[in-house]
C-alpha cells in the first residue's frame, strides 16, 4: 500500500525532522508541499518529494487539489488547530507537530474533528519512541515501580534560546521554552504514569534574562525586544488521585544542572530517572540498589525498526497505524492534557492563583 503525504510548513521541523523520517518509509510518497514561501515548498520537493509532486503557497489549494492520504502540520503554534482541521475535513489523516495547540480550547476542537470525519490524528512527541522511554514505559507499565504517585518533568537549558523563525514570538508561539521544550518533559512524565486527569495547577514564568543584551547563548544573541516570551516557567500539578508533578522548562537558567526531554519517576516499590542514562533504584530483602540499565546491548523492540532513530520510529508507527488501523502511539486526547497542563501553568502566573481542571 502507498500512503501520499502532504506537507505543510516546510522550514525547520519539516527538514530537521519529518521529512526526512517519512523518506525511511518505504509505504510513503510525499506527493504535496506547501509554504507560504513558495520556494521553501519548491526545495522541500527536491529533495523529498517525488517527480510529479505538487508545489502550493495556499495549504485550501493543497487541500482541494492534490490526491493526499495524510497531512502533516509543521507551522508555528498558532495555525495548528485551523491547518489540522481544515486536513481532517479534507478526509486526510493528520501528524500535528507539537504542541498540539497554543490552547486547550483549540485541541479539543482538533479532537472533535477526528472524531467528526473518521480519520486519525497524532501529534508529534518523538522522545517516546527513544530506547530509554520505551523501556521505560515497559516497566511502569508492568507495575515495577509500583503507585508512581510524583514525577518531575525536566527541560532546562542553561544558555540554548532559539534565535531564528517565530520562536521569542509569544503571538505566534503562544509561550517560550515551556510550551516549546516543557511539553516534551511533560508528555514523557504523563505517559510514565498513565496518569490524565489534572486536578489543579499552581505555576510561574519567568522574564529574567530575556532582557540581557549581547548573551552568551549556542545560537548567538538574542534581541532583547523581539523576545517577547518567557526564558523559564516552573508549575506544579496535583492530579485527581492524588498523585504530583513538576515541571520545569528554561532556554536560559543559571544552572548547571541542565537536562531536557527528560523524567524523574518516585513509585511506591522502586523510583527511576534518565539523569546520567536510565537508572532504577528501590529496595531488596532490606537492601538498597540502583540499577543501570544498558541500552545499547539489544533485547529492546518494543516498536518496529529497532535501532532506528525516534524519528524515523514515529514515522513508521504513524504509517503503520494507518496503514494496519490501529492506534497511534501518541493519542489525542492525551496530547490534549498536556495543551492542558502548559495552559494552566501560564494561567496562574498570570493571576497568582492556582487554576483548576
Amino acid at each position: 500500500m502507498t500512503v501520499k503525504v502532504g506537507i505543510i510548513g516546510c522550514g525547520g521541523i519539516a527538514n530537521g525532522k519529518h521529512m526526512p523520517a517519512l523518506s525511511q518509509v518505504e509505504e510513503v510518497e510525499m506527493v504535496a508541499f506547501c509554504d507560504l514561501l513558495v520556494e521553501r515548498a519548491v526545495e522541500a520537493k527536491s529533495a523529498f518529494g517525488t517527480e510529479d509532486a505538487q508545489v502550493f503557497s495556499d495549504y485550501q489549494e493543497m487541500l482541494a487539489q492534490a490526491d493526499l492520504d495524510v497531512i502533516h502540520v509543521c507551522t508555528p503554534n498558532a495555525s495548528h488547530a485551523e491547518l489540522t482541521i481544515a486536513a481532517l475535513e479534507a478526509d486526510c489523516h493528520v501528524m500535528c507537530e507539537k504542541p498540539m495547540a497554543k490552547t486547550a480550547a483549540e485541541a479539543k476542537a482538533m479532537i472533535e474533528a477526528a472524531n467528526r470525519t473518521g480519520k486519525k490524528l497524532t501529534i508529534g512527541y518523538q522522545n517516546r519512541f527513544r530506547k530509554d522511554s520505551r523501556y521505560l514505559h515497559e516497566v511502569c507499565a508492568e507495575g515495577q515501580l509500583g503507585n508512581i504517585y510524583f514525577g518531575k518533568a525536566h527541560a532546562i537549558r542553561r544558555r540554548a534560546v532559539p534565535t531564528w523563525g517565530v520562536f521569542l514570538d509569544e503571538e505566534a508561539q503562544g509561550g517560550g521554552p515551556l510550551i516549546d521544550i516543557g511539553t516534551h518533559a511533560l508528555d514523557l512524565t504523563l505517559w510514565m504514569m498513565n496518569n490524565y486527569k489534572p486536578k489543579f495547577v499552581v505555576g510561574k514564568a519567568y522574564h529574567e534574562l530575556s532582557q540581557t543584551k549581547n548573551a552568551a547563548n549556542a545560537w548567538g544573541p538574542w534581541d532583547p525586544e523581539k523576545f517577547s516570551v518567557e526564558d523559564s516557567a516552573f508549575g506544579f500539578v496535583v492530579m485527581e488521585d492524588g498523585a504530583t508533578i513538576f515541571l520545569e522548562a528554561s532556554w536560559a537558567l543559571n544552572s548547571l544542572d541542565v537536562k531536557e526531554a527528560k523524567t524523574t519517576l518516585i513509585g511506591s516499590k522502586a523510583g527511576a530517572d534518565m539523569n546520567n542514562g536510565l537508572t532504577i533504584n528501590g529496595e531488596d530483602h532490606s537492601l538498597l540498589y540502583e540499577k543501570n540499565i544498558e541500552l545499547e546491548t539489544g533485547g529492546v523492540d518494543f516498536y518496529e525498526g529497532n535501532g532506528e532513530t525516534p524519528e524515523i520510529l514515529e514515522a513508521q508507527s504513524w504509517i503503520h497505524a494507518i496503514i494496519n488501523d490501529t492506534e497511534p502511539v501518541v493519542k489525542p486526547e492525551e496530547a490534549m492534557v498536556v495543551t492542558e497542563i502548559l495552559e494552566a501553568i501560564y494561567k496562574s502566573s498570570q493571576t497568582g492563583e492556582p487554576v483548576y481542571l
